[in-house]
Order: structure tokens, then C-alpha cells, then sequence
């Protein structure tokens, strides 16, 4: 397990999310998550939304189905399993601004959403067929614990994935100094788990783990996009220059930060993995 070199506080992740809000939004849209493409020719959006699909199909998410998003972000997953597979989604995340732009982009009462820690969520023992989580518990102290909330949620035969920057194993010391450890304490990241890490968490919470797939290849593409409208938008936008030259700024090293991801995917320090898990009848 890669960790931060210091500790993480859960309100310093939420405060990332809250005070980059704006420019997550305008520089990769609504699904705060990597895009999977499959051809190479799908657009951004095509392949956010890709990588959605994917996630539905290895939670077993279907017409009726009770799903819970851990960390739901903007809620755009969320949307997209209730409209296009009729499941009825709880979505749950820790920032408030994303929180009332998914309430303020929803119509109806399906996706619901809760301001709320997955570690303390609150909802009822065996109460989901599906959860899903894309690209959060990377942001969890205490994975064991994430993972026991959603074998304890589950009803028994449901289904868990989960999409996880992972570290590669072994690797290199250079590359935890100036990639993957940075990566960590800039992207309020408290650690970063091996693909043994993750395996041994689900098994220890009670999962039986059914797929690890490695999908870096078709992922990675997304942090050469990122990267490119990141400075397109400093050089452009004289909001998100000022915000980037304030030393006033919290998280303004994440543009720093994008440029490391890229580095660690294209070295082969960080990988890609979506696991498939299930709860025994």
C-alpha cells in the first residue's frame, strides 16, 4: 500500500473537490471519472459514459434493481443507470457542491442522493442488489471498514465493482518518491492499493472476488486530454489563471498533479482496475 506522507484528513478531500468544483466541471465535465476507450474513436463523453456502462454490467445493475453509489461525485453515473437500465439509485458524497448540482440536475426522486460519509452511512443492513464504487476509495482511510459497509448494505448474491487507481507491484522507489506518493498527498489520496492490497480487502470484508480486470490502456488516455484543456483553460480563462497563481489557492498544485498521473500510467507505476465482487447467497 502507497500512502500519503501525511495524514488526510476526510474534510481536506471534500475541500478539494468543493474548492476545484469549477474546474473539474469545465475541464472534463459532469462525470468526475476516466473515460474507457475501446476503439480509440470515441469522443470524451462516449467514453465517460463507457466506462458507466462497464461499471453497470459488472454490478449486475438492471431494471428495478436498488443500486448504491459510494461516492456518487456529480451524480452523471447515477443519472445514467437510472435512465438507461431503470435501477433505482442512492447516490452518496461528501461535497457539498457536488451534491446540490446532482439534486439540481436530477427531475425526479431517482438517483436520491445523501450529503453523507460512506463510513457512516447510515442505510439499512442488506438493502441493495447492486454498489458501486468508481474511483473512491482511493480517497478512504480505512478501506477494510469501506468495503465491510458494502458487504453489510448488500443483500446476500449482490454484486459490488469497483474502478481503483492501484499501484503496480513492485515498483520501482523512484517512482513512490516522485510519482505515486505525490500523487497520494496531492490528490487527497490518504493510499493507494496494489492489486493484492485490493483482492486481500474484498476477501477480508467477505466478498467473493470474481474479476480483476486491468483496463489501464483503455483509460489512460484520459489524463493527455485532461492535461491539454488544463492549460488551454489557464491560458484562456483569467479566473482559473488568478487561481492558479494565488498562493491563497488550497489544491492549485493539481495542475502539477495531472501531469504525475499521466507519468504514472505511462511508466507503468499506476494501473487500472475494475473488480468484480459478490456478496455468497
Amino acid at each position: 500500500m502507497i500512502r500519503s506522507s501525511r495524514p488526510i484528513p476526510l474534510a481536506e478531500v471534500a475541500d478539494h473537490y468543493e474548492e476545484l468544483d469549477r474546474i473539474y466541471r469545465e475541464v472534463w465535465g459532469e462525470h468526475v471519472h476516466h473515460g474507457l476507450w475501446r476503439t480509440g474513436r470515441e469522443t470524451p463523453t462516449e467514453a465517460v459514459e463507457q466506462l458507466a456502462e462497464l461499471v453497470a454490467a459488472e454490478a449486475g445493475v438492471g431494471p428495478g434493481c436498488a443500486a448504491v453509489d459510494i461516492g456518487c461525485g456529480y451524480g452523471a453515473t447515477a443519472r445514467q443507470l437510472a435512465a438507461r437500465h431503470g435501477a433505482r439509485v442512492t447516490g452518496l458524497t461528501i461535497t457539498p457542491a457536488q451534491f446540490h448540482y446532482a439534486v439540481a440536475a436530477t427531475p425526479g426522486d431517482n438517483p436520491r442522493y445523501l450529503l453523507r460519509d460512506w463510513l457512516a452511512n447510515g442505510l439499512p443492513d442488506a438493502a441493495f442488489d447492486a454498489a458501486y464504487a468508481v474511483e473512491s476509495t482511493e480517497h478512504m482511510e480505512d478501506k477494510a471498514r469501506a468495503f465491510a459497509e458494502a458487504f453489510r448494505v448488500l443483500r446476500p448474491g449482490g454484486r459490488l465493482a469497483v474502478c481503483a487507481w492501484t499501484a503496480a507491484d513492485p515498483v520501482p522507489r523512484w517512482q513512490v518518491r516522485h510519482l505515486l506518493e505525490p500523487i497520494c498527498r496531492e490528490g487527497r489520496l490518504p493510499s493507494m492499493g496494489t492489486e493484492a492490497d485490493y483482492r486481500g480487502l474484498l476477501i477480508g470484508a467477505g466478498f467473493e472476488v470474481e474479476a480483476a480486470t486491468d483496463v489501464t490502456r483503455q483509460v489512460r488516455g484520459t489524463w493527455g486530454i485532461c492535461a491539454r484543456r488544463a492549460v488551454g483553460k489557464a491560458f484562456a480563462d483569467r479566473a482559473a489563471r488568478g487561481y492558479l497563481l494565488s498562493a491563497a489557492s488550497r489544491n492549485r498544485v493539481f495542475l502539477l498533479t495531472v501531469g504525475r498521473i499521466w507519468l504514472a500510467y505511462r511508466t507503468g507505476a499506476m494501473r487500472y482496475l475494475v473488480w468484480r465482487a459478490r456478496k455468497p447467497a
